[in-house]
C-alpha cells in the first residue's frame, strides 16, 4: 500500500512541476489511474481477507445472508 502511495505522490509532482506536453500528460495521467485503480484492488483484497485468529461462519449454499445489526433483530412498529 505504501508504494501505492509514492507513486500517486510521484505522478502529482511530476504532473504539476514537469513541462509535459498533451502526450506525456496523458502518460503520466494514465499511469496514475492505473495506481488507483490497483490500489483499490489491493485494499479490497485486504478488506475480504479475514483477521488473523477470526473464526468465519459456515456458508451454507441457497440461505440468505445472516443479518447483522441492532436493527435486524428488532423491529419497530407505530401506530
Amino acid at each position: 500500500m505504501v508504494i501505492f502511495n509514492i507513486l500517486s505522490s510521484v505522478c502529482s509532482w511530476a504532473m504539476r512541476a514537469l513541462p509535459l506536453n498533451g502526450v506525456g500528460l496523458a502518460v503520466v495521467g494514465l499511469v496514475a489511474l492505473a495506481n488507483v485503480a490497483f490500489g483499490l484492488l489491493a485494499a479490497w483484497a485486504l478488506l475480504k481477507e479475514p483477521a488473523p485468529g477470526e473464526i468465519q461462519p459456515p456458508v451454507t449454499p441457497g440461505a440468505p445472508p445472516a443479518a447483522s445489526g441492532s436493527s435486524a433483530s428488532t423491529a419497530s412498529t407505530s401506530e
